[in-house]
């Protein structure tokens, strides 16, 4: 029993063992349970089950304060709350693909779930990769608090351009290396149909599949922000992956209460391009005004969520105000 309590990346196995079987447990859950059958979620079961997941989320930070000590439970509170906030523009831009493939929503929690599942080990291979880059060379921290300043200012000045999914690369590749359907065949992401030049019974992908690719790619990118973001705040490899994981984790619970009102965050960008500035500027601050002190993971905390929830009430005051201020 002596590996439950070996040292992996700077904690004990057995943290990472629990971690693990609560994520598991969560999408055996997902899969056995709530996509037993293909449905679409209203309104209201999205928000339930959304706040169960928060709930979850919260839960496993108090246990990690509790086992880790506060300072790192603010870490994670703090990352979490990041992630969770970014992950507003991932559901934009899954509407975005999900229309664009003509997915109807009984098969989108699918798509969303086997998603989710490669996030989990996509992420793993980007955080593992990030940590172990930063313990050898720690200077690259400045370098990722610089990318979080400059695409921080960057987001605040420049123009929205909606996501061209057609005109994507790697659906361009795949469609011209393998066969894919023209219509869906319910959930499935394979099947197996006649080559319209041989008449041979061949597999083929269906819409959903290419819906499933580029959800993941656009992951990939959006974890070009957060994990330079989670990092700035702390480099424990764990907290890193669990506030991560946890926030992605209700993303597909959080998409289908919010995909019919993603337009009413509009201004919620500004508030993420203040985040990254601040998450970015406070490694620094910390180093070349505090003389190498750590910065308050309480401020940092406090600032995050504050700067969020400004950018979600802003929001909802100015996108109201704009509908009521158009011609009935």
């Amino acid at each position: 029993m002596e590996f439950l309590f070996a040292d992996w990346l700077g904690t004990p196995a057995w943290f990472w063992l629990a971690f693990i079987a609560l994520v598991i447990a969560l999408t055996a859950f997902d899969l056995g349970v709530l996509n037993k059958e293909n449905k679409e979620m209203g309104i209201g079961e999205s928000l339930k089950l959304s706040a169960l997941y928060i709930g979850i989320a919260t839960a496993f930070g108090a246990w990690v304060w509790a086992a880790k000590g506060g300072e790192a439970g603010l870490q994670y509170y703090t990352g979490f709350f990041i992630e969770k906030a970014l992950s507003i523009d991932n559901i934009f831009v899954i509407s975005l693909i999900f229309t664009t493939f003509a997915i109807p929503p009984r098969y989108q929690y699918r798509a969303l779930l086997w998603g989710i599942v490669a996030v989990i080990v996509l992420r793993g291979i980007m955080i593992a990769g990030g940590a172990a880059l930063v313990t050898e060379y720690g200077w690259l921290l400045y370098v990722f608090a610089a990318f979080l300043v400059f695409t921080g200012i960057k987001m605040l000045f420049s123009s929205e351009k909606p996501m061209d999914v057609a005109g994507n690369p790697v659906v361009k590749w795949l469609s011209r290396r393998m066969p894919i359907t023209n219509e869906l065949h319910g959930e499935k992401f394979f099947v197996r149909v006649p080559d319209t030049k041989t008449g041979k019974i061949v597999l083929a992908a269906t819409p959903l599949f290419l819906a499933l690719v580029v959800i993941n790619l656009a992951d990939l990118v959006f974890a070009v922000d957060s994990v330079p973001a989670i990092f700035a705040i702390t480099t424990d490899t764990f907290i890193v992956y669990t506030s991560n994981i946890m926030a992605i984790l209700g993303l597909r619970a959080l998409y289908f209460a919010l995909s019919a009102m993603v337009h009413r965050f509009h201004y919620l960008k500004y508030a993420l391009a203040l985040v990254l500035v601040f998450i970015g500027s406070k490694i620094f601050v910390a180093d070349f005004v505090l003389d190498g002190a750590k910065f308050p993971p309480l401020v940092s905390l406090g600032v995050t969520v504050a700067l969020i929830a400004g950018g979600v009430i802003w929001s909802l005051i100015k996108t109201r105000e704009e509908e009521t201020a158009l011609p009935k």
